[in-house]
């Protein structure tokens, strides 16, 4: 875990000083600063200096369109009672806040205060002529010059005042107009601010949730998706249908017309996971999108004047990120397909294909793993691993890939000790295939070994062939490592409810609180690990955080007797308390709290046996603490053997690195004692 891990790559081509400039964010051992590199050489430097594991990250990162200055912002999101996270334990209170810095010369300069709630901050959107930033916060639209302040002062203003709850800016190419969207609870607008003007305009307002404008290339014309509006007094047993559609407004005109539509059925809900990240207004007067109406998660394109999708990405296997090239005449995306290797499936590979349909070029092949594409001075430029190599920034060669600041990687990294983990494939007990990452000791012994089941959480997530995209998930994929090389056999497993696998797999309709049958692959995991000959079958534990937590106290509550030991980081212990995922006017509202008690490890806690380490920071926003402290009571009543691990002010994703480094070095030690 001393690799430098990058983030947030972003890019920058009008500039006249350079070819092209792309930027980032390294967080190296906890300390997170941005680097740039410039086309066509890429050599990297680092441009901002903030020392040590202060727990506070860099996100939201933009370049300039003149490549001259970076954007960014600083501290985490507030929690419910507007507090900004510091596991550091200072004194002073944290805040969150916007922050520019000439490339040239690195020397920070405040733009103004963010304070994003616990969904998250919109990203911060530069204006055409690199003259100003607005990004969204305390449900306003706010705007800032990117030259700061003489004064240190921060010069950030409100754009405008509008009701509800407002975001996802977004500049029109002339920088004359802003479109957002306004949440009003059941139902949202697209609305567009004009500098100049005193009235706000609502683009086709409707009792629907409009969602991600999208200006034409021109800005004569915006594209938005249209969500149905929320409907009172819904069943939540049952899973229900997202239909949605896609509308065009011509902006003089002020009005507007839908040119596409979804179909019946769950398949064609709005996927999203994907679309905000996926929805582009393209060259040739088109629109691309995502949509799952085959059961995948798969690119489309359709014309502005309307008519049918086009079909972009056929195949089993899903998208992900995907970019417009320069011209915005082709999409480049990462996705899981094969055309030769069924491992494939378990790795990320990038691709190209015209907005206008045809044939698929793979840019990238092989024991390879790549993903956020940019198109940059044209060259393809990403982020990338392998099986024994972490995240690392990459340009995309024709006869294959080269590094960037490779400088940046510690010449110690020990690529050499580390193992290429195998992709095995089992069944469930009802005949869900289930597939996994099987890592296992260099060093062979006659003895049967101990072996230990890693579960993601999400639980929208897949584990891979190699370092993952996601800092939670790179940690966890070199704690694997660790693991084996420290003698243990170890089963990574991508369960359902997982992603990458089809529609039907992320969502089947027994999962989570709706009956917890993702459960049967765990159990499916211990049973594949008990068939192999070298594992011993008395010595196999769990570990995994937050919805792995989850399962790994599943596996406790229900199964002691095959999994001997387990690691719960930030778990969740009882689905019936999320009163936000079961409405108190839904008809089967008592039905579905008692389905999402029975679907916890707390309705079999009686049966619970196994030893257990509890770890989790006290302000974690996404898993109240609170399941932790009502686990724990539950356990001592058994007399369970209860171990803890607890970070005060740390949040679900520690934003400390040596707080991954003391949870990871408790787990090894306590699965050192309990499995001998």
């Amino acid at each position: 875990m001393s690799s430098p891990f990058p983030a947030n790559l972003v890019a920058s081509e009008n500039a006249n000083d350079h070819a092209g400039r792309i930027a980032w964010v390294f967080s190296t051992r906890g300390e997170r600063n941005v680097w740039i590199a410039d086309a066509p050489n890429f050599e990297a430097r680092q441009v901002t200096h903030y020392v040590g594991d202060d727990g506070m990250p860099i996100a939201a990162l933009k370049l300039t369109p003149d490549g001259r200055t970076i954007v960014y912002a600083r501290g985490s999101e507030a929690n419910s009672a507007g507090e900004i996270a510091d596991p550091t334990s200072n004194v002073e209170k944290r805040v969150q806040q916007v922050w520019a810095a000439d490339v040239d010369k690195g020397e920070p300069r405040l733009l103004g205060d963010m304070g994003c709630d616990e969904e998250g901050c919109e990203d911060i959107q530069i204006s055409p002529n690199s003259e100003f930033a607005v990004w969204s916060a305390k449900k306003q639209i706010w705007i800032a010059p990117t030259s700061g302040s003489s004064d240190a002062k921060p010069k950030a203003k409100a754009l405008t005042f509008a009701r509800g709850n407002n975001s996802q800016p977004k500049w029109s190419p002339d920088g004359k107009k802003i479109a957002f969207v306004s949440d009003r609870g059941d139902h949202s607008f697209v609305v567009i601010y004009e500098f100049g003007r005193s009235t706000l305009h609502y683009v086709s307002p409707s009792a629907d949730r409009d969602l991600y404008p999208r200006w034409s290339p021109d800005g004569s014309h915006l594209a938005f998706v249209r969500l149905v509006g929320k409907q009172m007094k819904q069943p939540v047993i049952p899973q229900s249908p997202l239909p949605w559609a896609i509308w065009i407004c011509d902006v003089a005109a002020h009005s507007g017309r839908e040119i596409w539509k979804s179909g019946p059925g769950l398949d064609d809900s709005l996927p999203l996971l994907t679309e905000d990240g996926s929805f582009h207004f393209a060259a040739k007067n088109r629109i691309v999108f995502s949509s799952e109406q085959e059961g995948w998660n798969h690119l489309y394109s359709v014309a502005t004047s309307g008519g049918p999708a086009t079909l972009l990405t056929p195949g089993k296997f899903e998208t992900e990120d995907v970019a417009l090239t320069s011209d915005k005449t082709s999409v480049i995306y990462s996705s899981n397909q094969s055309d030769v290797d069924p491992q494939e499936i378990d790795r990320r590979h990038l691709w190209r294909v015209s907005v206008e349909g045809g044939t698929m070029q793979a840019l990238t092949r092989g024991e390879t793993m790549e993903w956020t594409p940019l198109e940059i001075a044209g060259k393809v430029v990403c982020l990338g691993s392998t099986a024994t190599t972490p995240a690392m920034p990459y340009v995309v060669a024709s006869h294959g890939r080269e590094m960037i600041a490779k400088n940046a990687l510690p010449t110690d990294f020990p690529s050499s000790q580390l193992v290429t983990p195998k992709q095995v494939i089992f069944k469930a007990a009802d005949g869900w295939e289930i597939h996994g990452q099987l890592f296992e000791p260099k060093i062979k012994e006659r003895a049967p070994r101990p072996a230990l089941i890693f579960i993601h959480g999400g639980s929208i997530r897949q584990m891979m062939l190699g370092f993952h995209y996601m800092d939670y998930y790179h940690n966890a994929y070199a704690m694997n490592q660790y693991l084996a090389n420290r003698g243990y056999v170890v089963l990574s497993v991508n369960y359902r409810t997982g992603i990458m696998y089809g529609r039907h797999f992320r969502e089947p309709k027994d999962g989570g609180p709706r009956g917890g049958a993702e459960y049967k692959d765990i159990v499916a995991a211990g049973k594949y690990l008990q068939s192999l000959s070298h594992v011993d079958v008395k010595r196999i534990g769990l570990w995994g955080g937050s919805y792995g937590g989850y399962l790994t106290a599943m596996g406790l509550a229900h199964d002691s007797d095959l999994f001997a030991a387990g690691v719960d980081l930030h778990g969740v212990h009882d689905w019936s308390v999320f009163k936000e995922e079961i409405p108190a006017d839904a008809p089967d509202h008592d039905a579905a709290v008692k389905l999402a008690f029975q679907s916890s490890p707390n309705a079999a806690i009686a049966t619970w046996r196994s030893p257990v380490l509890l770890i989790q920071g006290d302000d974690d926003r996404n898993v109240d603490f609170s399941q932790t402290v009502d686990l724990l009571q539950r356990l001592r009543t058994q007399k369970v053997h209860v171990e803890e691990l607890i970070f005060p002010d740390e949040i679900h994703g520690f934003l400390m690195w040596k707080s991954w480094i003391r949870a990871y070095r408790a787990t090894e030690d306590f699965f050192g004692r309990e499995l001998k």
